[in-house]
């Protein structure tokens, strides 16, 4: 703050008594300018988090696709301001036929790809070959018959990709419910899948930063364990200290993230709800434990009906929503992240639709449509993430 300087009439000087008024004014002006500077600079509350980072998620399609589709997918991460590219890096996809071959090129290309576009690359460390599942269970989202095998794969990947830039990694997808933790999740197995594959990652690469696999939207029931019982069931077996940041997809559609609710929606699991993520790392000595939600969007079509948003709009029968609320949703979730102070990444799922069948809502979450036109979405996203920036 700048002070002002005055100057002094010296062929009329004033009486003492104006002078001596004269004089107290200027010093109490004075301490009240000292008081203010330093009222702004010792008490102006001080953020110390940083900006939450952008990304695009890809699931398991990068390593498939042509040359041609993979540049033009991983264009369009940079084209709206991502930063973060997440993919699966799926041990079936390495390791399909046993523990003595490797396929590293079909993840290789996605890190070149990725590099050259100067876009971080986020794997996510799952899924398991047929030779390492246990027996009687079918499917890749089978949990590993054995960790330790499962951590091998693990160290070579770090080995191979930490010279690449590569430091971040996402231990398993959504392990809290059935459709990815075959026969059926287990936090206790879970904790054990993460103390061997972070000891692996971290023997290799001092520097690794381990996220607990993302945590799906769920009630405990049927075979699902809602996030927060997991999160609690994972954290009093010591796993919360075994990462350095908890993974999270809090999907709200049709609703946007900042809509109000009387009961408490996914995004506020994150700090808001009775039994919030943060009070549970809290309770179990971990409060500064970061969020990353590493799955975030809304299909724009499937087999029910679309929901713009209104309450009457939204019932039973709604699977998905109208291309103008996902944009909505994309443009409100980057502000709300911002303003959520432990969530340090969001990461949109996805950038294009899988194909045009309406028997499944998954196929349509995608920024832009199937024929590669994009969606209201895109630009509401790009110009969300130019407003709030990746200010580290």
């Amino acid at each position: 703050m700048r002070r002002q300087v005055r100057t002094v009439n010296t062929a009329s000087p004033p009486s003492p008594p104006a002078a001596a008024a004269r004089a107290w004014t200027a010093l109490i002006v004075l301490v009240a300018l000292v008081l203010l500077a330093t009222s702004c600079t010792s008490h102006e509350p001080q953020s110390t988090a940083p900006s939450p980072s952008f990304g695009i998620a890809y699931g398991n399609r990068l390593v498939g696709m042509s040359d041609e589709d993979l540049a033009a997918a991983l264009d369009d991460a940079v084209a709206v301001g991502a930063r973060w590219v997440r993919a699966d890096l799926a041990w079936g996809d390495i390791q399909p036929d046993g523990p003595d071959r490797h396929r590293w090129y079909v993840f290789d290309r996605v890190v070149r790809a990725a590099s050259e576009r100067s876009l971080s690359v986020l794997p996510v460390l799952a899924y398991t070959p047929k030779w390492a599942r246990p027996a009687g269970c079918a499917g890749d989202n089978c949990a590993p018959a054995d960790p330790e095998a499962f951590a091998a794969f693990v160290a070579k990947a770090a080995t191979r990709y930490a010279p690449e830039g590569i430091h971040t990694w996402e231990i398993w997808n959504e392990p809290n419910i059935q459709d990815f933790w075959r026969p059926a999740p287990d936090a206790t197995a879970y904790t054990t899948l993460l103390r061997t594959t972070s000891r692996a990652l971290r023997q290799v690469d001092p520097s690794a930063y381990v996220i607990l696999g993302g945590l799906a939207v769920a009630n405990t029931r049927n075979g699902d364990i809602s996030p927060a019982d997991f999160l609690a069931a994972v954290a009093a077996r010591g796993g919360n200290r075994l990462v350095d940041a908890v993974g999270y997809h809090p999907y709200t559609y049709p609703q946007l993230a900042s809509a109000p609710s009387s009961s408490a929606t996914a995004w506020q699991g994150i700090d808001a709800s009775q039994d919030s993520l943060h009070g549970i790392l809290s309770a179990h000595g971990t409060p500064d434990l970061p969020v990353w939600i590493t799955e975030f969007g809304a299909p724009t079509n499937g087999p029910g009906r679309a929901s713009d948003g209104r309450r009457g709009a939204t019932g039973a029968t709604t699977t998905h929503v109208t291309e103008k609320q996902q944009a909505a949703i994309a443009a409100d979730a980057v502000p709300m992240a911002a303003r959520t102070p432990r969530v340090r990444a969001l990461i949109w799922y996805t950038d294009r639709d899988q194909s045009t069948d309406t028997s499944s809502r998954e196929n349509f979450f995608g920024l832009r449509r199937a024929d590669g036109s994009a969606k209201p979405a895109f630009e509401a996203l790009r110009g969300a993430i130019a407003a709030h920036g990746d200010r580290p």
